[in-house]
């Protein structure tokens, strides 16, 4: 009989879980990367804005200020988004080495489980292979037993 792990189920239903996790855990970090390069695209804006705004005429200088300062808002609130972001994502990654633990835990159970199958099976072959042997020692003694009687026989009947 062919080995069956008995927890072959849970075993599957937690790596299905995890490769799940794994995938929460890319998406927090492409929000991250994402908020990242809204931020860089911002902070660009803003060089982009200030070299302009050298050469611009005075009467632009207060809208530029103004656009300027409200970038700077918005980098702000990117920043805050970008730590909630990292914050969710350290998190699901606390989940994710969790979920690792308890899949590890079951894989290593049911390499324990097969050697310890290994093992019955072997000490079951053994028994088998010494109740064969057994039975042919038996057999050969009968066999002599029998060759033993048929030579006092034959004794006997010379001797008659």
């Amino acid at each position: 009989m062919p080995f069956q792990y008995r927890l072959e189920k849970v075993l599957k239903y937690r790596i299905q879980r995890r490769d799940e996790q794994i995938n929460v855990v890319r998406e927090a970090q492409n929000e991250v990367l994402r908020i990242q390069a809204e931020i860089d695209k911002n902070v660009n804006t803003i060089t982009l804005l200030r070299k302009t705004m050298r050469t611009a005429e005075h009467t632009m200088m207060e809208t530029y200020d103004t656009y300027i300062k409200h970038i700077d808002e918005v980098i702000k609130k990117l920043e805050e988004e970008k730590q909630e972001a990292i914050r969710r994502l350290e998190e699901e990654k606390e989940k994710l080495k969790e979920m690792e633990k308890e899949v590890n835990v079951l894989e290593k159970h049911k390499e324990k489980a097969h050697e310890l199958y290994k093992e019955e099976e072997k000490k079951a072959e053994m028994k088998r292979l010494d109740e064969v042997a057994g039975q042919k020692y038996f057999a050969k003694m009968q066999q002599k037993i029998t060759e033993e009687l048929s030579e006092e026989e034959r004794q006997l009947l010379n001797d008659n």
